[in-house]
């Protein structure tokens, strides 16, 4: 991909029982050596830093996720949610427009939120900002980051109408390109995360349903677009362990939705100090919770479709 902007795109939380689906978009600017730094495997130092967030971050210890966020999306940021806001695609009424006003405490409630702040947390955003720079010095400069959040509500809503959660997934990654193609002013390089399985796209496509493209490649491993005004889209297996830039993406929205599914478990926390921590994973952890919290859920009159996501076949709550 011989484009001044190169884009990386990943998901986060497409599987989960509990939390949103959240796809985040790195962009950076690159000179003429920079391609050969963001097509590769990150090495060395950096490749304990960067890469596929499974093997980087989990459950509860997310602080080089956080690291990576407050770097790429606003370093000067006092809060969370500042940093949140920062970084959504979506504005927030956007955000909140499924939820019923008595349930949006439950999702977007910030109460006891804060940054990690102890010398390890503050040591990782020391190195990644080293990072950020040494890039920059190889001809990678990191110019933006965007993350689109779909709610429990949303793929509940979008699976009651046909629409399966990998669809979600494209579309979002779709309009992440289009918006960071805007910002950018001239046409570039986008590498995503293989998508459902899927060899040929076309036929999925949303936002860019019924543009001209000319297909490049369609392989298992990889599926390739050319689109006159936008640029080149691929989608790569695995991508997130061997582009620089998905890896970010895949740090940064795995710290985003980390922290939305926080939201959530310390919303029912404040009702009944004993509920355990839960991931949203399908883990008995999660398991315990959803069923420890189905009183209060009762009584507080929050609609299943807006805690859980329906399995397949199981009709959308009215």
């Amino acid at each position: 991909m011989g484009y001044r902007y190169r884009v990386g795109v990943d998901e986060n939380g497409l599987g989960p029982r509990l939390g949103p689906l959240v796809v985040t978009a790195v962009m950076a600017r690159v000179d003429a050596t920079g391609p050969g730094v963001v097509g590769r495997k990150a090495r060395g130092a950096l490749a304990s830093r960067l890469g596929d967030s499974k093997g980087l971050v989990a459950h509860g210890s997310v602080g080089l996720g956080q690291a990576w966020a407050r770097a790429l999306g606003g370093p000067a940021l006092d809060t969370p949610d500042e940093l949140v806001r920062a970084l959504a695609l979506e504005p927030p009424e956007e955000l909140r427009a499924p939820c019923p006003a008595h349930v949006l405490p439950q999702c977007w409630g910030t109460g006891g939120e804060a940054f990690l702040d102890d010398e390890p947390s503050r040591e990782l955003e020391r190195e990644v900002a080293r990072d950020v720079g040494k890039l920059a010095h190889r001809g990678v400069e990191l110019v933006a980051v965007r993350s689109s959040v779909v709610c429990v509500r949303r793929i509940n809503d979008a699976q009651a109408e046909g629409r399966s959660r990998s669809a979600l997934d494209l579309h979002a990654m779709e309009r992440l390109v289009l918006a960071l193609r805007a910002e950018a002013g001239e046409e570039l390089g986008a590498v995503c995360g293989k998508v459902g399985g899927f060899k040929s796209y076309g036929p999925a496509f949303g936002p860019l349903a019924g543009r001209l493209h000319a297909v490049v490649e369609e392989t298992p491993a990889r599926s390739a677009y050319r689109f006159p005004g936008l640029g080149e889209l691929a989608f790569e297996q695995d991508c997130d362990a061997h582009d620089l830039l998905v890896g970010m993406a895949s740090l940064v929205g795995k710290w985003l939705r980390e922290l939305l599914m926080a939201r959530i478990v310390r919303h029912y926390r404040a009702r009944d100090a004993g509920l355990p921590d839960a991931s949203g994973y399908h883990d008995p952890v999660t398991g315990r919770f959803g069923v420890a919290t189905e009183r209060l859920r009762r009584a507080a009159r929050v609609p299943d479709a807006c805690f859980e996501r329906a399995r397949a076949g199981r009709p959308k709550e009215p």
